[in-house]
């Protein structure tokens, strides 16, 4: 049965949108939850050390915010452009979230410059085409290393304030991205995203979802490969 567009301006853009807008409320009330949650638990961790609270508009800009926000982001994005780069060509049996094993998909089709509805860096052509057609990837792959450095901007103020209760040498951002500390923070957060991909790659051989894009039609074989 086809589904309806609403007539209302209104009502079309929810419902053409009701993805984005969904998830993107859902992350910035998490946010919102963990930035309320940390700011009274680091508040508690500074009372310890014998260092002055923060306001809530303090915390939001202290190493502690930023550690925990963008640890947690780095992770995510890195999950991301890797999914995207190694389903370029590598494949699952059975799974829907892999190309088909044996035939060319729409995906891998040369772009049309002729087309009229093309985005303008298909008809421009050249290097502005190369950079498009790897956009997805690269945005993702920048969006890692920024949150990456932000992590260890944040992660080595909060270290330095713990060194100097206790009377140890701090270091710079530099000086952080060598700590043990470091590294394990972030492959914590790294083998969970890569845990994530290769469930849901592996799941979807088995199981499926009914009306999710996500997911196989309910009666398709295990065998088959792809949506």
């Amino acid at each position: 049965m086809t589904q309806q567009t609403p007539r209302s301006p209104l009502g079309r853009f929810l419902y053409q949108n009701g993805l984005s807008l969904t998830v993107g409320m859902l992350t910035l009330i998490t946010l919102v939850g963990q930035t309320l949650t940390g700011h009274h638990d680091y508040n508690d961790e500074l009372q310890q050390l014998n260092r002055p609270a923060l306001s809530l508009s303090e915390y939001v800009t202290s190493g502690h915010w930023l550690e925990a926000t963008f640890e947690n982001w780095e992770s995510e994005f890195l999950q991301m452009a890797l999914y995207v780069l190694l389903t370029v060509k590598l494949r699952q049996k059975g799974s829907a979230e892999s190309k088909k094993l044996d035939e060319e998909e729409e995906v891998d089709r040369e772009p049309n410059p002729y087309d009229d509805d093309a985005p303008w860096p298909v008809k421009q052509g050249g290097a502005v085409l190369w950079l498009y057609k790897h956009s997805l990837s690269l945005a993702f792959l920048v969006l890692f290393m920024a949150s990456f450095f932000l992590h260890a901007v944040g992660g080595s103020e909060v270290y330095n304030i713990e060194q100097q209760a206790h009377g140890q040498p701090t270091v710079d951002v530099w000086g952080y991205l060598g700590t043990a500390r470091f590294w394990f923070e972030s492959f914590q957060n790294w083998q969970s995203e890569f845990l994530s991909i290769v469930s849901i790659v592996v799941l979807t051989i088995w199981l499926r979802q009914y009306g999710s894009p996500e997911s196989k039609p309910v009666d398709a074989p295990h065998s088959e490969t792809g949506k």
